[in-house]
């Protein structure tokens, strides 16, 4: 392979990285990983959760799921990495969707477990906390943390499930409404706001 194709991510860049990530099992140590940025690649995670390459949806769920473990967030730019190259990609919201939900118990001892798209699971709590983000309409998008600076954005369904879980608590001197689980709780809005 000439060293030109390997620098700008050539054509070549997605079946080198399909290849690279076949190679281990579990979660790759992507975190781990610091080789040379390649340049981008024509892929884009679209808001509901579609993955594209060369703007064609990608209808293999096990390559979706390939593709999932080895992303990373970097300060600049969302990636796909390889122990020897690191690519970028377009990602238009969250790189996951929280497609389902699992609650046991209630106030703060309440679990609240989630599987993204790609099937990870994951428990809120302190390394995955559950936060809110301003729509444009005024309302809340629920996101809930993943890994590395990976979030999954909960679907609507679910996010209306949460809804019916938020309660009126004082925090700071400030009315506002939110969640108790895994053993905090995640604030939605000011009371303010939701009127």
């Amino acid at each position: 392979m000439a060293d030109h194709e390997f620098e700008t991510g050539g054509p070549d860049a997605l079946s080198r990285l399909v290849a690279a990530a076949k190679g281990g099992r579990g979660a790759p140590p992507v975190e781990r990983w610091n080789p040379p940025y390649c340049g981008e690649i024509d892929m884009r995670i679209a808001a509901d959760g579609t993955w594209f390459y060369q703007g064609t949806p990608i209808g293999r769920p096990a390559l979706v799921k390939l593709f999932a473990s080895v992303l990373r967030k970097d300060p600049e730019r969302f990636v796909l990495v390889t122990p020897v190259e690191r690519v970028g990609i377009v990602v238009e919201d969250a790189p996951f969707l929280a497609v389902e939900m699992a609650v046991e118990g209630a106030g703060e001892a309440r679990r609240l477990a989630f599987r993204t798209n790609v099937d990870d699971v994951v428990t809120v709590g302190a390394d995955h906390p559950l936060v809110f983000a301003r729509d444009g309409h005024g309302g809340a998008k629920p996101y809930v943390k993943v890994r590395g600076e990976l979030w999954a954005l909960v679907t609507r369904a679910l996010a209306y499930d949460l809804a019916e879980m938020a309660e009126p608590r004082t925090l700071d001197g400030r009315d506002v409404f939110g969640i108790a689980a895994g053993g905090g709780f995640w604030e939605v809005m000011d009371a303010a706001d939701a009127g």
